[in-house]
């Protein structure tokens, strides 16, 4: 039995100094190893809110934690690193307190459309000015929808989250078990306040008549549904990081390791977009100067045969690229000579250190494209 989620609700104790984090609330959710399909870096926007007075809406979806800075004012008082609209107010003297269908709302559009499986309305620094409750819709619009064509009457929009009480200064979860594909979303806060962060935790599921289209493309970045399923170590960044958009920055924007100090070895495991054949491969180190790793491999399996991707010492497993030397802060460019198609690869990588972006150039098989195509249709594509 899944264990349930933590709930906060209620004010945090104002702001007494030092680490503004001691006091935050959070607890262990079981849909954050997922990609973040709202993701700024994945091209995810709050396109539209209807009141950001004190903060903008942008901040919604920074990727970096909340900062805090209790002596920075503005000309509209303090400065807030979210999103936070004015304080509502009640029609008259005699009902002075807001109407209890008034919300503030923002839309947002997903980085990369897909299926939400969680989540996380951060309301950090948000002490007595976060909202007395949210709720979250979803809906599917082709193309690029502006804010006045995604509010007509004729859009069908889905509940994800039912409106609940949350608390302030708190990492407030709420997994989503409604499983069809979304391009946007509407964030409601009731009746008003500020929400720092935004994540939204899920599956990837791109368009199938895009990827046919592109013909050769990267099997197993995040935004056309690669996800990294497992590795040996996650200390210091995801592995997730390895396949997300464009090039690493710094350090903590790749998969790093610890030190190993015994003979073994660290891996991260992938399962590609669909079944499909690769044709070229990018093992880049980028920013990691001395602590690259020294040498890598990288090996394919068809999981469409039975075989078992989670078991490593399968027979089913292929040798794609034998074990390479690897340089600092280079990307290192390999062409494959009629490798099998395959479902899903593991890179190995010795003794440990850090992978800033692994590309997997290549397509579908037919069985691939079936199979996307169908997962497409299941998600209400």
């Amino acid at each position: 039995m899944t264990a349930p989620i933590a709930r906060f609700t209620g004010d945090a104790a104002p702001y007494g100094g030092g680490d503004p984090y001691a006091d935050y609330r959070t607890a262990e959710l079981p849909f954050t190893h997922l990609v973040d399909l709202a993701d700024r870096r994945l091209g995810g926007s709050v396109i539209a809110a209807n009141d950001e007075f004190f903060a903008e809406r942008e901040n919604l979806l920074r990727p970096e934690a909340p900062r805090f800075d209790p002596e920075s004012f503005g000309h509209k008082g303090k400065v807030m690193d979210g999103w936070e609209t004015r304080r509502r107010r009640g029609a008259s003297a005699d009902t002075p307190h807001p109407a209890e269908d008034d919300h503030d709302w923002a839309l947002i559009r997903l980085g990369a459309p897909g299926a939400v499986h969680g989540i996380v309305v951060d309301t950090a620094h948000f002490r007595g000015n976060y909202p007395r409750a949210v709720s979250v819709e979803a809906t599917a619009v082709d193309g690029t929808p502006s804010p006045e064509e995604l509010l007509a009457d004729d859009v069908v929009w889905t509940e994800l989250v039912p409106r609940t009480r949350i608390g302030g200064h708190a990492a407030n979860g709420f997994p989503v078990s409604v499983r069809r594909r979304f391009t946007h979303l509407r964030l409601k806060q009731h009746p008003d306040g500020g929400i720092a962060r935004l994540r939204v935790h899920g599956e990837a599921a791109p368009d199938p008549a895009w990827l046919t289209a592109l013909g050769t493309f990267d099997l197993v970045a995040l935004e056309h549904g690669g996800v990294a399923e497992d590795a040996s170590d996650r200390f210091y960044s995801p592995p997730a990081n390895s396949i997300g958009p464009g090039r690493s920055r710094r350090m903590d924007e790749g998969w790093e390791t610890r030190r190993r100090r015994d003979t073994d070895h660290d891996w991260v495991r992938y399962r590609l977009a669909a079944q499909g054949t690769i044709r070229a491969l990018e093992i880049d180190t980028g920013c990691y100067k001395g602590n690259a790793p020294g040498w890598a491999a990288l090996y394919g399996l068809d999981a469409t045969t039975g075989a078992d991707p989670a078991d490593p010492t399968a027979p089913a497993w292929t040798e794609l690229l034998p074990r390479t030397r690897l340089q600092p802060d280079t990307v290192h460019r390999f062409l494959l000579d009629a490798a099998p198609p395959v479902t899903h690869v593991r890179i190995d990588i010795y003794p440990d250190g850090g992978v800033a972006r692994l590309r997997l150039h290549g397509s579908l098989t037919e069985e691939g494209a079936r199979w996307l195509a169908a997962r497409h249709a299941e998600l209400g594509g």
